[in-house]
């Protein structure tokens, strides 16, 4: 197979994770989990972990980076590019095929650009000697670590200096290539109807309310996580975190919970045309198909 990696992405509700086990059933693959939030235990029915999609025929399809992480801890992209590498090398060293599925682009597209996965500290001398700068010459001095493709590095004097920090740390620290991985993806994407997207989204949230999404924040709460750090999660755990130390009712949490999803989708979509644009090659499949269907046209484009 020309491809040692497949990934299955999207925005929510369009039934990545099914389809991803299903295809993960045909090939012997593995999945590993891209999405920032299944990364935390105790944390399944807000964050749409939906762990029976991983059974196909009776058959339990092995997944990595859900439930790795303690609740009320902050995951970020850099310790996912590590945990993915660690998942990917294991994976194939089996000889399975992993496949990546989930809807967090950054993290994704992290992985695809092999950005670099080393946070980097802040350098306090550095900071002090530029603050004095202006603007134009905080631009000039970042112009000489990188070529300046774009204007977001350059647009405020704080974000000037944090990417003069970045540039000179990764000068002075270069990177290993050898520790790179080669990576040859098929880029699948789900694409769902919008007002299908928008059903699904509102079925799956009352479903979530049925299941005891509720509950779920309430025991996290009890178990001493704070209000706080809940919110920090965003989506269901911003808005039933509210609700639950009273400051919205629940009618409201409700509503501006789903309004909140249906923005959220739609940022993620934003977020995948912009990966094509920045060159990321996506094979776009229609979501509504039927399954036999979808796998199909995947397995063909892998041949």
């Amino acid at each position: 197979m020309q491809n040692n990696l497949i990934v299955v992405l999207g925005p929510t509700a369009c039934g990545k994770t099914t389809f991803a086990a299903h295809l993960a059933y045909k090939i012997d693959g593995e999945i590993i989990s891209g999405d920032s939030r299944q990364v935390y235990r105790d944390m399944t029915i807000g964050t749409g972990k939906d762990l029976a999609d991983y059974i196909v025929d009776g058959k339990q399809i092995p997944y990595h980076l859900v439930d790795i992480c303690e609740a009320g801890e902050k995951y970020n992209v850099y310790r996912f590019q590590n945990d993915f590498q660690e998942a990917f090398l294991d994976i194939t060293s089996r000889g399975k095929t992993p496949i990546l599925c989930g809807g967090t682009g950054l993290y994704i597209e992290a992985v695809l650009k092999n950005y670099r996965h080393t946070s980097v500290p802040p350098d306090k001398e550095l900071r002090a000697s530029l603050e004095s700068k202006s603007l134009e010459e905080l631009t000039e001095i970042l112009a000489q670590y990188k070529s300046l493709h774009n204007t977001t590095d350059t647009d405020t004097k704080t974000r000037a200096i944090r990417s003069i920090e970045i540039e000179k740390f990764y000068a002075e620290n270069p990177i290993d290539e050898s520790e790179m991985l080669d990576l040859k993806p098929l880029v699948i994407g789900l694409d769902i109807e919008r007002d299908l997207r928008r059903e699904k989204i509102t079925r799956r949230l009352n479903a979530r309310f049925e299941e005891g999404m509720v509950e779920e924040v309430q025991k996290l709460l009890d178990r001493g996580i704070s209000a706080e750090d809940l919110i920090y999660y965003g989506l269901e755990y911003k808005y039933l975190t509210l609700y639950a130390t009273g400051n919205m009712t629940f009618d409201q949490m409700k509503a501006e919970l789903e309004i909140a999803i249906h923005q959220f989708a739609k940022r993620q979509m934003t977020w995948f045309r912009g990966m094509e644009r920045r060159g990321t090659h996506i094979e776009w499949i229609d979501a509504a198909l039927p399954m036999e269907e979808k796998l199909d046209k995947v397995l063909a484009l892998m041949a």
